[in-house]
């Protein structure tokens, strides 16, 4: 499994962000736009994935390229696939993969929750809505850290490093 796993959103442009992926030596940089709810739907499947679901997808639409994360989860452990497509109705098959590996759901969460809190820090809740062009996902970022917190193995007595606002 890859030992650092990095996300960063930066807001690139109104309706805009860059999200870039970073995966041991692996940099990947997605785009996405605000005619989708790419920040809340990346947040949500990884909430779903922490509550256990074993395969869940998010997708950022890029006009008309989008990317699509797919992920599928075994145990403690799952498998990313994030594909480009040239347009976002597209079937997987359709896709060129990006990357695909392997990492702990905990590692994933924790980088999501990690990247929204950055976002968070940089340019605040306000900011955030005049750059993107819509609020900032509070909700989903919440009910992630939450799932997270009450899903925590047993064997981890350490607190989550998360930034709690």
């Amino acid at each position: 499994m890859p030992a650092d796993f990095r996300i960063t959103w930066t807001l690139a442009g109104h309706g805009w962000a860059d999200c870039t992926v970073e995966a041991n030596a692996v940099k990947l940089d997605l785009t996405a736009s605000y005619i989708s709810s790419a920040p809340e739907d990346l947040l949500t499947a990884v909430a779903r994935l922490v509550a256990g679901e074993t395969e869940t997808r998010a997708q950022f639409e890029a006009e008309p390229t989008a990317f699509r994360w797919i992920f599928y989860r075994e145990e403690d452990a799952l498998w990313l696939r994030l594909l480009e497509l040239r347009r976002g109705g597209d079937h997987d098959n359709a896709g060129t993969e990006l990357w695909s590996g392997a990492l702990s759901v905990d590692a994933l969460a924790r980088a999501v929750v990690r990247c929204f809190d950055e976002v968070a820090d940089v340019y605040g809740e306000s900011g955030y809505r005049g750059k993107w062009g819509e609020h900032f996902p509070r909700d989903a970022l919440e009910t992630l850290r939450r799932i997270r917190q009450k899903h925590r193995p047993a064997t981890d007595p350490s607190p989550p490093t998360d930034h709690v606002p």
